[in-house]
Order: structure tokens, then C-alpha cells, then sequence
């Protein structure tokens, strides 16, 4: 018999047009288009639906919203004010489609659920792909995530349990547990009559998993190759035995590099003993690597996971740390600065100029920085390439250097008539231009063997490098220089 795994998750269909729709509003018929031609939504389709909503009329917001595709609403329900968007998923009803509670922004999705009574959402667990279910429970109160694991199917409650088991972020909770597999010595034409008679398999597959009897995972078959080979052959014949598999327990980042390297379209996911669990798709791996980027940005810039639905207090408090180590090493450059007041009395050019040498620095080491971590992250830089790419930036710094002491050394002649001041700032810049290229690139790699994440630490340390060399360079030279 065959071995089919999982189950399966059925979506409402959407309606295939997601940019213009007829809607029939109070006062008169009249054609919407709900994105603009960059793709942003409407300020007026967006208006409609709140009055809509405002007048409690559900036949206007079922012609509105009921029948758009998911990205859509769940952009829909993004801009809409908190009260409004559990008034909207209640307008909707049965015209609600339980995939969109995946498109949506975390915070924004555990609204809306804290708003959907348990019975609502474990109907739409039971309509999403395994891997979106599992995306739905995972943050929720455990009181919660188990009342609604009881209402579902056995089958299907047992499947999310044992993903929920995995760690955050692992390939665990990432993979469909949906999927087809069949045993070796089965034939071609078996095969393809089991999926024509079958009722229970996944929305869409492009593999055949090829299992033993104890369910370990042999090979696969693609799609292509089943429909183009004769019914008798064996599928052990027609067997690829050449697989990327994936362990449950692996960080999804690491599957998502995985994919990008091996330009994999889908991975069989094992346990330990190489039991087949589950499949991640690429479409899965597309948002992990659009997730990875984008928190990499957020915690270059100091904001961490922040979204643009996030709330004001959250924000700020998100934020207030990262300014609280800014603030830290301002005070630090601060103090240096102080040690060298009697010089900067004496010339007040010192204060004019000394700005310049350390937001160069600290704009070359972020250059540096921003390189490093994104290597980093995407395993292009280790051990084997570390010398030579320290190098290339520590050279990059110096002759980035050695041209903008050129230039600035020329501006602080005309702007002063000092030789000696230019001397002083242009030889300062080449110090620090250096420091910025050669620390903005070692400060992350030590972070990173430390096991720190460098995207959130590197920036304070660089800046506090920049700066404190920077005016140490500048004023000390013109102390023994200038005074």
C-alpha cells in the first residue's frame, strides 16, 4: 500500500484578479481599484471599506473584501485601526479565507486571532497547509494552542504536535507534513493510478518521495520523470538516489542557504534515524530568506524585530536600548575629546574640523560592517577566505584614506591658511579611514566566533572605534603639532 503521510490542507479559491473589482457601494455603482500602479493600496478603496464598516454594512464589505486575493486583505486589515479589523473578519464570515492570517504582520495576526473565538480558529488550521498552521499556534498561550489542537481531527492535531516539538526557527516547524510516498517496488502505473484515485494528497508536488517499509527515506522521483516513463517500469528504476536532505532540528537560515546553493525547488525533511517527516518548498524558503534579510537591516539600524504595525510603546521600547548604547559611546568620544580642551582653546579650527575626521570613520567602518555581516550570514566569508578579505578592506580604507586627506587636507588649508592644519586633519583621516576598514570587518568576525549575533552587536563597537580613534588621532596630532 502506498505511504501518504500528512494532510491536507483546502483553500477557498481567490479570485485571480487582485487589482480591480466591482463593488456595489449605497449611493451608486461604480468600479474600485484597490492598488495603484506602484502596487500600494488606494487611500479610497481602503476609506470604503471603513465607512463600510462604520455603517455596519456587510453586503458592501462582502463586495469590497470578500473576494480578493489573500496578500490583499491581509494588507487591507494592516491598515485598519485595531477595533476595525475584527469588525471586518466578522463582516466577512464564511467569505473569510483562513490563508490570510499567514500573510499577516506577527503583530497584527495575534490580534486578529486574540479576536477570532477558538471554534473560527481552528477551522482555519484546518484549512492552511501544515507549515501555515504551524506558523498560526506557535506564539499563542499554550491554554489556548491546546483548546484548539482538541477540536481538530486526531490525525491532523497529532501532525502540528510533533512540529510544534521542534524548535523556533528549525526546519521542524518549517516543513509540510503533507506530502506523497511511495515504496520502490512499486510500478510507474500503480503509482499514477494511486494519485488519480486518491483524494487525500497535497494542493500541488513536484516530487515523489521513495520510502523503505520502515518509512527511511530511499530517493525521490520528479514529477516530469513519473509522467514520461512507461507504466510497467519499477519505480525503483526510475529512482534518484542523489538528495539534499534536511534534519528536523536545523536552523531554517542554514535550509534557506541550502536551497539557494543547490537551487533545490523542495528537500525531504528527516529525523536522526533518516525517517522522512516532512518537505520544505521553496515558496517557504523565499520568506525565511526575505526574513533573514530584513532583520538583518532592522538590527543593523538598531530597531530588532520592529514592524510598521507594531505599537508606540513597543517601538519605543524596542529602540531605547539601542540609543542607550549610542548614548554610551557618545559619552565615551565625549570624554576623549575632554582630555584635549586646553588644545581646542587655543584653536578653534580643532572644533570645526574634528566632526569630519570621525563621521568619515565611522561611515567607512558601517561600509565594512554591512559587507561583513551580510557574509556572514550567507556563509561567503569563514575561515578559508578570512585573511584575504580582511586585507582587501584594510586596503580599501587606506587608499579611501590617503584620497580624502587629499581632499580635506586641501579644504582646511584654504578655509584656515594652515599647511600644518591640513597636515594634522589629512594625516588623522588616513588613520582612521584605515582603523574603520580594518575593525569594521574584525569586529564582526569575533562577534560571530563568540556565537553573538554580529548584525546586533557590531555597530556600537565600530562606532566606539571610529569615533575615540578618530579624535584621538586628530587632537593628539595637533597637540604636538599645532600647540
Amino acid at each position: 500500500m502506498a505511504l501518504c503521510l500528512g494532510w491536507k490542507g483546502h483553500f477557498v479559491d481567490a479570485s485571480p484578479t487582485n487589482t480591480v473589482m466591482e463593488a456595489s457601494m449605497p449611493d451608486s455603482q461604480e468600479e474600485i481599484q484597490i492598488r495603484d500602479t506602484e502596487g500600494t493600496l488606494l487611500l479610497d478603496y481602503v476609506r470604503a471599506v471603513e465607512t463600510a464598516l462604520e455603517e455596519n454594512n456587510n453586503a458592501d464589505i462582502r463586495k469590497l473584501a470578500g473576494d480578493i486575493h489573500d496578500a490583499d486583505l491581509a494588507d487591507l486589515i494592516e491598515h485598519l485601526r485595531g477595533e476595525q479589523r475584527g469588525e471586518l473578519i466578522e463582516a466577512l464570515g464564511e467569505h473569510f479565507n483562513p490563508g490570510t492570517l499567514s500573510e499577516l504582520e506577527e503583530p497584527v495576526r495575534d490580534q486578529v486571532i486574540d479576536a477570532m473565538p477558538n471554534e473560527q480558529v481552528a477551522e482555519a488550521v484546518r484549512e492552511l497547509e501544515s507549515d501555515d498552521a504551524v506558523y498560526l499556534l506557535e506564539d499563542l498561550k499554550e491554554s489556548e494552542q491546546t483548546d484548539i489542537l482538541a477540536k481538530l481531527p486526531k490525525q491532523e492535531r497529532i501532525s502540528l504536535q510533533r512540529s510544534l516539538e521542534f524548535p523556533d526557527d528549525s526546519a521542524g516547524r518549517l516543513m509540510q507534513t503533507d506530502f506523497i510516498s511511495v515504496p520502490p517496488f512499486w510500478s510507474v502505473g500503480q503509482t499514477i493510478d494511486y494519485m488519480r484515485d486518491e483524494e487525500d494528497l497535497p494542493e500541488s508536488f513536484s516530487q515523489i518521495w521513495v520510502v523503505d517499509p520502515s518509512h527511511h527515506l530511499i530517493g525521490r522521483v520528479a514529477l516530469d520523470r513519473l509522467l514520461r516513463t512507461k507504466r510497467p517500469v519499477s519505480i525503483d528504476d526510475i529512482t534518484s538516489t542523489d538528495v539534499n536532505q534536511i534534519t528536523a532540528e536545523q536552523d531554517q537560515e542554514e535550509v534557506a542557504l541550502e536551497f539557494e546553493r543547490y537551487d533545490l525547488m523542495s528537500a525531504p525533511v528527516v529525523d536522526d534515524d533518516g525517517r522522512l517527516l516532512g518537505v520544505v518548498t521553496v515558496d517557504d524558503v523565499m520568506e525565511v530568506l526575505q526574513e533573514e534579510a530584513e532583520e538583518d537591516i532592522h538590527r543593523l539600524g538598531g530597531v530588532g524585530d520592529e514592524s510598521i504595525t507594531d505599537s508606540v510603546f513597543s517601538t519605543t521600547r524596542s529602540r531605547f536600548v539601542w540609543l542607550l548604547v549610542n548614548l554610551v559611546t557618545a559619552v565615551l568620544a565625549s570624554w576623549v575629546i575632554s582630555l584635549f580642551d586646553a588644545t581646542i582653546e587655543q584653536m578653534v579650527s580643532l572644533a570645526v574640523l574634528m566632526p569630519i575626521v570621525a563621521s568619515m570613520g565611522g561611515n567607512a567602518g558601517t561600509q565594512s560592517m554591512t559587507v561583513a555581516v551580510r557574509a556572514l550570514a550567507t556563509r561567503d566569508l569563514g575561515r578559508v577566505n578570512a585573511v584575504r578579505v580582511v586585507l582587501r578592506e584594510t586596503l580599501v580604507g587606506l587608499l579611501n584614506g590617503l584620497m580624502f586627506a587629499l581632499i580635506i587636507g586641501g579644504v582646511a588649508y584654504f578655509w584656515f591658511g594652515s599647511d600644518t592644519l591640513g597636515i594634522v586633519i589629512a594625516s588623522a583621516m588616513v588613520i582612521n579611514m584605515l582603523v574603520a576598514g580594518l575593525f569594521g570587518i574584525l569586529i564582526p568576525m569575533a562577534l560571530d566566533n563568540l556565537d553573538i549575533d554580529p548584525a546586533v552587536a557590531s555597530g556600537a563597537f565600530v562606532t566606539t572605534v571610529t569615533d575615540v580613534v578618530g579624535f584621538l588621532a586628530f587632537l593628539g596630532l595637533a597637540a604636538i603639532w599645532l600647540v
